[in-house]
C-alpha cells in the first residue's frame, strides 16, 4: 500500500538514541513555538547500533 507526506514547509529534527526518548524531540519542536498545521509524521533510520529517528511537522502556511 502506497502512502504519501504532506507537502509544505515543516519543522524538522533529528532524534539519535532510544526510541523511549523521542519524546524530547517532539517537544522541542513543540516549544519553539511555531505555527503548527496538526500533521506530524516519525522516518526511522537504518537498524544501527544507535538510532536515528526523523520527526517532521507539517507548518500552518500564510501569515503567522
Amino acid at each position: 500500500m502506497a502512502s504519501e507526506l504532506p507537502g509544505g514547509r515543516v519543522a524538522t529534527t533529528v532524534h539519535r538514541g532510544p526510541y523511549d526518548q523521542l519524546g524530547a524531540a517532539h517537544e522541542a519542536i513543540l516549544s519553539a513555538g511555531l505555527p503548527l498545521a496538526g500533521p506530524r509524521w516519525e522516518i526511522y533510520g537504518p537498524h544501527q547500533e544507535v538510532p536515528e529517528t526523523q520527526i517532521s511537522y507539517l507548518l500552518r502556511e500564510g501569515p503567522q
